[in-house]
């Protein structure tokens, strides 16, 4: 049986070669992210940005709900595989980086299907459950502070619809959540979510073990 392939930079040049469908627009936005102050850290691979496109397509999304904006890359991936009509609602604790944002979403002509909210994300979510209503999105990102990501989850699943899908980054932290070790307050707060995902009888879920490990949480 084949196991997980360690991938040298030659073969992630491969992938890209014959996968990546990045276009200048998001080009140039993700080399604009890798020049800030943690950039790179921050910043989704290109590969899981094409993947929240394809899975939005895929499950006919009309809603995203996001937690955690940064330069909007995530956003304008997603943002591309809505319907004209459909909307996306992305949160930011800080409105620091919102220009480079929407600088990239008005070129890419889906700023009027982008609704950007600024502050914490779990009054942000409480807000759209009360605006929305539960079962009112069809699929959500998580990809900021990982110290609120239990809170996160638990907002995005009330605002799911029945196999609406979350998508959760960063839950494999660098490695740290196998390293008994690692006991800062994040990589704590990742395998909490990690443990409880795993006995979460209202979801179906999939990690998969790339990028720095997205968990794929589909509401029963």
């Amino acid at each position: 049986m084949a196991d997980q392939l360690l991938v040298s930079d030659d073969l992630m040049a491969y992938v890209r070669r014959v996968s990546l469908r990045e276009d200048a627009v998001l080009r140039e936005l993700r080399e604009t992210t890798a020049e800030l102050p943690g950039g790179l850290k921050y910043l989704v691979m290109p590969e899981e940005g094409q993947l929240l496109a394809l899975l939005a397509a895929l499950s006919g999304t009309r809603r995203i709900v996001e937690v955690g904006t940064f330069t909007g890359y995530a956003a304008l991936c997603m943002a591309r595989a809505l319907p004209p009509d459909g909307t996306l609602i992305t949160c930011d604790i800080t409105a620091r980086w919102s220009s480079i944002a929407v600088e990239h979403w008005k070129r890419a002509d889906v700023a009027d299907r982008i609704d950007f909210r600024t502050g914490d994300g779990r009054a942000v979510l409480a807000d759209l459950l009360a605006e929305l209503g539960p079962g009112s999105v069809d699929m959500a990102f998580i990809d900021a502070d990982k110290a609120g990501y239990r809170d996160y989850y638990e907002g995005v699943l009330r605002l799911l619809r029945p196999g609406g899908l979350a998508v959760i980054d960063n839950t494999l932290l660098f490695g740290r959540v196998a390293d008994p070790t690692a006991q800062d307050a994040d990589t704590a707060a990742v395998h909490e979510l990690n443990e409880s995902l795993r006995d979460d009888d209202r979801v179906d879920i999939a990690v998969l073990p790339m990028a720095d490990g997205v968990t794929l949480a589909r509401k029963r």
